[in-house]
């Protein structure tokens, strides 16, 4: 009966140990969500305004877009800018990255797993 007992018990200590590394990959991936909209939408944000036949429409700089989201990237601490620029001169697409390690350390769950975000803002004028 001991056997089983110490089998249950190490079999829940392992289920409580790679459900917490799996909360903290979630999280870690929701983090490099959130920067990567944040940096998109900071760089949709630095558009220009050109009047083309008498109607206005925005521009987005594909320097501009990588310069304005480097610098939200570089307050975040932790997060790598993998690419930003405009695929179509009105939507900033921003692509970031980090590395996920465990908070727990078990041979169960791999250390060091890269962790990958995209985001797209749009700019419009209407």
């Amino acid at each position: 009966m001991l056997p089983l007992t110490l089998g249950y018990a190490l079999l829940a200590i392992v289920l409580v140990l790679v459900g917490a590394d799996a909360m903290s990959l979630y999280l870690a991936h929701k983090r490099a969500d959130a920067v990567a909209d944040a940096a998109a939408l900071a760089a949709s944000d630095g558009f220009a305004l050109v009047v083309d036949e008498g109607s206005p429409r925005t521009v987005l700089d594909p320097a501009d877009v990588r310069d304005l989201a480097a610098e939200v990237i570089a307050a975040t601490g932790d997060v790598t800018l993998v690419e930003a620029g405009t695929p179509d001169g009105v939507s900033a697409r921003v692509t970031v990255a980090t590395v996920w390690h465990p908070p727990v350390s078990s041979v169960f769950v791999p250390d060091g797993v890269r962790v990958e975000a995209t985001a797209t803002s749009r700019t419009v004028l209407r």
